[in-house]
């Protein structure tokens, strides 16, 4: 049976009427001509934010336990001073981060007089995270010591 509109042939031979399959799809979004209202912003954004929370949480707890390893080693350790420096100040950012993540997360994006100061705050925020990502390829760098596993 042919509709009025574009046919296709099927995987089993049957024509498909391209234009009734159409009309049955839910609309996709603004992109494809469907509306916005389907979408919640603030929803999406308190998503993402929670995301990025976890995953500094994350790295939070795997530079404490990076820490904990150096003092363990103890003061002979060649970079022992530099290393928990590096990992005291990326601790320090990981919780401004936190706290700021925390403010964004607890606003409504949808409200116009936030928009701006939010856009604000996860600039900083982004700022942030580049600067513990740089602190802590130092940290992997000075934090190797050598095992007995490699030659010297």
């Amino acid at each position: 049976m042919q509709g009025l509109g574009k046919t296709e042939r099927g995987e089993q031979g049957r024509d498909i009427d391209l234009t009734s399959l159409r009309s049955t799809m839910p609309a996709s979004g603004p992109l494809q001509g469907g509306s916005t209202s389907n979408l919640n912003m603030n929803l999406y954004a308190t998503k993402k934010t929670v995301a990025e929370g976890m995953l500094d949480i994350a790295l939070f707890l795997a530079n404490i336990t990076h820490m904990k390893t150096v003092i363990e080693q103890g003061a002979g350790y060649r970079y022992y001073v530099a290393v928990l420096t590096l990992i005291s100040f990326s601790l320090a950012l990981q919780i401004v981060a936190g706290v700021l993540i925390i403010v964004i997360a607890r606003q409504d994006i949808n409200e116009e007089a936030n928009q701006k100061r939010l856009d604000s705050v996860n600039n900083i925020i982004t700022i942030i995270i580049f600067l513990i990502f740089v602190t802590n390829i130092f940290i992997s760098v000075l934090g190797m010591e050598r095992t007995g596993l490699f030659a010297r």
